[in-house]
């Protein structure tokens, strides 16, 4: 009889949000720049190219499946879009082809977010889920419930127009940089670095100013959360957003029972006002 055997996938801990942040920029930037820069040469011109754009879309792939394994909209698009940059390195092209399929990653996110801002069904409303994590079922329905609130419905479409505007913005800038940065032909020593030094450039001039704008659209969404919140008492934690949102959900609730005991006691006064001029219509008092 043959063993069987499982495979037991050891637990990661989750990595310190600031060496992620290091990890990130040196796999994501930092390699692939040095791979076309010092690495053609050595590796030749076609090798060197692939690996440099392979690297950061196995890392990305990496974290979402062994390291991080969380599949939500935000890990899925991450992945997809990690996918289809790593198809895209095979696709050989210059000129006005490659400027076009090194801005690829602009023009889905602008068509993700663009599109959900125009079906009414903005993009940004997964991404507060999902960045909040709730961990219940109470957590989630009071989450949803404030998510459809119009402020927030408001913030919720703003933030996710201007994150497509900024990738639309953006994907123009790096569309023409490219165009008249790397102007050699694909396949020789010169069009890696070229595409280096485009990198070198559009990895810090254009990543630092999408991250203050990701800044303010999010700002923008999770500040209409927390005005429909209590204020925090006296020496308590302003982020202790699950325990607000707790309070926020109990007084709408005591407030819509006093409204139902009030209506109730309203109508119940005009049947009896009614039954009262009834009677007397018909000399019953």
């Amino acid at each position: 009889m043959p063993v069987v055997t499982t495979l037991v996938v050891p637990h990661i801990p989750p990595m310190p949000k600031s060496f992620k942040l290091v990890l990130d920029i040196l796999i994501g930037a930092v390699a692939p720049w040095a791979i076309l820069k010092y690495g053609t040469a050595p590796l030749g011109t076609l090798p060197a190219y692939l690996l440099a754009a392979l690297v950061p879309v196995v890392y990305v792939l990496l974290d979402l499946l062994v390291i991080t394994r969380r599949f939500n909209f935000i890990t899925s698009y991450a992945g997809f879009s990690a996918i289809m940059r790593g198809a895209l390195a095979f696709w050989y092209v210059d000129g006005a082809l490659f400027a076009f399929k090194d801005s690829a990653s602009y023009l889905l996110a602008t068509l993700v977010f663009g599109g959900s801002y125009f079906l009414a069904k903005p993009v940004t409303r997964f991404i507060a889920m999902q960045g909040l994590t709730p961990e219940t079922p109470a957590q989630e329905e009071s989450l949803d419930h404030m998510l459809s609130e119009a402020p927030v419905v408001r913030a919720l479409r703003q933030s996710t127009l201007i994150i497509a505007a900024v990738n639309l913005l953006f994907g123009a800038v790096n569309y023409v940089i490219n165009l008249r940065m790397v102007v050699a032909p694909f396949g020789v020593p010169a069009f890696n670095d070229q595409v280096a030094n485009v990198n070198a450039i559009t990895r810090i001039a254009l990543v630092i100013p999408d991250m203050l704008a990701l800044f303010w659209a999010f700002s923008l969404m999770y500040k209409a959360m927390f005005t429909l919140l209590p204020p925090a008492p006296p020496g308590g934690k302003n982020d202790d957003f699950w325990d607000l949102l707790r309070q926020r959900e109990e007084s709408l609730s005591a407030g819509r029972r006093a409204a139902a005991d009030q209506l109730a006691a309203d109508g119940l006064a005009v049947e009896t006002h009614a039954n009262r001029q009834a009677r007397k219509e018909f000399g019953l008092s």
